[in-house]
Order: structure tokens, then C-alpha cells, then sequence
């Protein structure tokens, strides 16, 4: 039935068998009409009804995930009714995966009854408010717990200016910088290593308006030094705590609202910033400017005719200086899915053919590796960075060349002496089975010499 519904239930003079009911005479049919007015919901949370949660009344806004901080109301009661666990007025906090009381109970405590092991409880829970936590590294070391959510979805991109006020303190509280709350707040620009590691991937997953504190790591934030900040020095190895508000953040022209030669501008401008950085060893953030110069120029985005030559040539460019960071940062699949790019449009490029070429060795990929270094000779014979690939290329054919002999030789080996093995076993076999026919023989003789 749907809520609100009315129905008419008919059931045959069966229905109280042969003994009837108080007021219902043996034999009767009844009619029973019923209205749906509300239900409650009920969960087996771990599939198993070690857990089930009926749904009392129904909450707002999303489901805490795992690592979420969640404040909530509490009655916790035996399957007797005493009462052994209950939470403030308030609530209580707490993280979402902590246990309760598991296979060791708990002892009386205060007003609270003894909770024996193992036993089955009832819990009355009212979640009161919900702080999301997110894992912004991926490896739990950079944690960002929302305070106060923000407005829409839209976040601070690579490369845009960001407006905030933070605390920045250590774990034991002492406050060791301040910025934004007298005067303009602090700026800084995202994926520019103007401020930590941490904080920075943690203000580009935050919404204008949003409050969070966000924990770092020693290895997103200071490292394994002493460090002089604004009001301490924060010793080495420090967990840092960072409560953030972003206020507002300057959004950049979306590519969408570019004209062709807008677009080709940025384009080119990201890909000079990843040349920049490419100097000075930065790969990793080098490699995300190329991709950025290519999201304005991609295969998809409309480019006026006048334009097109130009386009095709920033686009080989960066898939080229990707294809190098790619390479080392030992990233060689993605080396030579870039490389390959380059030659579905310009077939005769030496640079892609050697690069890809590059990471087919690192792959152990050495026939194809071959197959590219011919290739970029027929090009350009006179190529000394592919004529001395090509030359230690040849070392590793003879040395893989060389274990494949050993591998061989030894699997040959193994063959023959199981073989042989296979042929002694065989003629003991042999051997044993002759003894045995010439006694039967024997024996058989002997019976029929007696026979006579």
C-alpha cells in the first residue's frame, strides 16, 4: 500500500478457523477496511541483523560517510530496559567508524547498568549535526573536516587567486601564524607553493564561504625542518592544524567563453609557465600546465581557420614537454599515449618517435622500441641523441638476448634430467618386472614338472 491509501480486506469464513472470536461468529467472512497513515523504515545495516536501524523520523541533507565527525543523541538500553549508556543534552561527538562497547561489555558506571559481553543492545539515536570529512591527499594526511558549508559547488582552479583568514596552529594548540583577520584577507595563488602543500589542495576543495579545519601532516606541510613563522618556530616533523575560511576567489575565463584567439593566448601562456617550471625540476606541476594549455585547445574546442597552424603547434608542443615529464616522473604509459598522439597528426616527428621510444626501453618493450629509433633515423640520420639510444638499445637486445640463451639452456637441462630420470625409473621398472616373469616362469615349471 501507498501512503494515504484505503483498501478493502476480505477474508473467508477460515479466517478464525473453527473457533470463532469474541463478537464474530464461527464461519463468518470478514471485512476489514484499512488506511495506510505512516510507516516506519526499517535497515539491516550490516546484512547480517547483527545491526538494524528503524528509521523514527527522517533527517535532512546527505548520509555521513566513514570518516565524518557526526554530534548526535544517544539512549543506549539492554534488551531489559535499564538503561546503560546516554549522551548529554547536547550530544555527544564523535568519528563515524569508532566501536561501542564490543566483546569485552563494560562495567557499571554512575547511574549506568553493567553491559555483559557480547550482549544485544538498543540504541534511541538522534543525529544532531553532521561535520563531512574529506581525505584531500588520498593517503590520510591531509584531512579537511567542514565547520560551516558554503556557497554552490564551484571550487578555486590551478592558477586562480584565492582570498582567505586562517589560524595556523600546532597539535598542542600554540598558534604559530594569523593572516586576514585585520585588514584585506590573505591571498594566495593555487598550485604556486606560496603556502603549504596542505593547505593548498585543502583551499582548492573548498566552496566560497566554507569554514574548515584542516589537519596536515609533516610531509604536506614543513617537513622534517625547524621552520620561523610569523609567531613561532614550528620544530620539525610538525602536525599542523589550520582552520580556514575562504571568502572569495577570483575565477578565471572559462574556455567556453573564449574566442579562438583568447583560448590560443592561454594556451600558450600555461605552456611557457610549464617550461618555467620544467627548468627548475618542478615535473609534476609542469606536467599540469601542459595538460591545462591543452584543455583550452583540445580536439573538441571550435578554432577559427586562421588560427589552426598555430593551434596544431602548441598542441604538439605541450603533448612533446608532457611526454618528457611524463618520462620522469617514471610515468611511461602515459609517455607514450602522449608520443602517439603526436604521430596520429605528424607521423614524421623524430622527438615523439624518440621519446616514445624512451619509455618503450624503460617497458622492457625493446622490439618496438626498436621499430620507433629506425624509424626516427630514416628521418634524420645525423640524430646523436637517437643514434646513442639506438646504441645502448643494442646493449640491452644482447644482454636480454644473452638471459634468454641462460633461461633456455637451463629449462633444456631441466627437461633432460627429468627425461632421464623418466628412462632409469623406467628401466628399473623393466628390470623388476623381468625378475618378477622369470620366478613366475620358475614357479610355473616347477608345478608342472610335480604335475608329471
Amino acid at each position: 500500500m501507498k501512503k494515504g491509501e484505503k483498501a478493502l480486506f476480505m477474508l473467508p469464513p477460515l479466517a478464525y478457523e473453527d473457533s470463532g472470536a469474541p463478537g464474530v461468529p464461527i464461519g463468518s467472512e470478514l471485512h476489514f477496511e484499512v488506511e495506510l497513515l505512516s510507516w516506519l523504515t526499517v535497515v539491516d545495516v550490516c546484512k547480517n541483523g547483527g545491526i538494524v536501524k528503524k528509521v523514527l523520523s527522517t533527517g535532512v541533507n546527505r548520509q555521513t560517510g566513514e570518516l565524518d565527525e557526526v554530534t548526535v543523541k544517544y539512549k543506549i538500553k539492554l534488551l531489559d530496559e535499564s538503561i546503560v549508556e546516554e549522551s548529554p543534552e547536547e550530544g555527544s561527538t564523535f568519528f563515524v567508524n569508532e566501536d561501542a562497547f564490543g566483546e569485552q561489555g563494560r562495567a557499571a558506571k554512575n547511574q549506568f547498568s553493567a553491559v555483559p559481553p557480547n550482549s544485544a543492545v538498543n540504541m534511541d539515536v538522534e543525529l544532531v549535526s553532521l561535520k563531512p570529512v574529506v581525505d584531500v591527499s588520498g593517503d590520510l594526511k591531509v584531512m579537511k573536516k567542514t565547520l560551516k558549508s558554503g556557497d554552490g559547488l564551484r571550487t578555486p582552479h590551478d592558477g586562480e587567486t584565492v582570498h582567505i583568514r586562517y589560524i595556523g596552529s600546532l597539535e598542542d594548540g600554540t598558534v604559530f601564524e594569523k593572516f586576514g583577520f585585520d585588514g584585506e584577507p590573505f591571498e594566495f595563488i593555487i598550485d604556486e607553493e606560496q603556502v603549504t602543500v596542505g593547505l593548498d589542495r585543502a583551499v582548492a576543495t573548498m566552496v566560497k564561504g566554507e569554514l574548515a579545519e584542516v589537519t596536515v601532516k609533516f610531509e604536506y606541510g614543513f617537513g622534517s625542518t625547524e621552520v620561523q613563522r610569523q609567531l613561532i618556530t614550528v620544530p620539525s616533523c610538525s602536525t599542523l592544524i589550520y582552520e580556514v575560511e575562504l571568502i572569495d576567489f577570483t575565477k578565471e575565463k572559462e574556455s567556453w567563453e573564449m574566442s579562438a584567439h583568447e583560448k590560443l593566448e592561454a594556451a600558450e601562456k600555461s605552456k611557457v609557465a610549464g617550461n618555467d617550471l620544467f627548468k627548475i625540476g618542478k615535473f609534476q606541476r609542469a606536467a599540469k600546465k601542459y595538460s591545462k594549455a591543452l584543455s583550452y585547445i583540445n580536439e573538441d574546442g571550435h578554432v577559427e581557420d586562421e588560427v589552426e597552424k598555430l593551434v596544431k603547434t602548441v598542441r604538439i608542443s605541450c603533448w612533446l614537454n608532457h611526454a618528457v615529464c611524463c618520462l620522469k616522473l617514471k610515468d611511461f604509459a602515459q609517455a607514450i599515449s602522449l608520443c602517439s598522439m603526436v604521430l596520429e597528426i605528424e607521423s614524421c616527428n623524430v622527438k615523439a618517435l624518440y621519446r616514445r621510444a624512451q619509455a618503450y626501453i624503460e617497458l622492457y618493450d625493446l622490439e618496438l622500441a626498436k621499430t620507433d629509433l629506425r624509424k626516427a633515423l630514416e628521418l634524420d640520420p645525423n640524430n646523436k641523441e637517437v643514434k646513442l639510444l639506438q646504441a645502448n638499445l643494442k646493449k640491452l637486445q644482447v644482454e636480454s638476448d644473452k638471459r634468454d640463451v641462460e633461461l633456455y639452456a637451463n629449462m633444456f637441462d631441466r627437461i633432460t634430467e627429468e627425461s632421464d630420470a623418466v628412462s632409469k625409473k623406467r628401466k628399473v621398472e623393466n628390470v623388476n618386472h623381468n625378475e618378477e616373469t622369470k620366478s613366475s616362469d620358475a614357479e610355473e615349471a616347477l608345478e608342472v614338472v610335480k604335475g608329471h
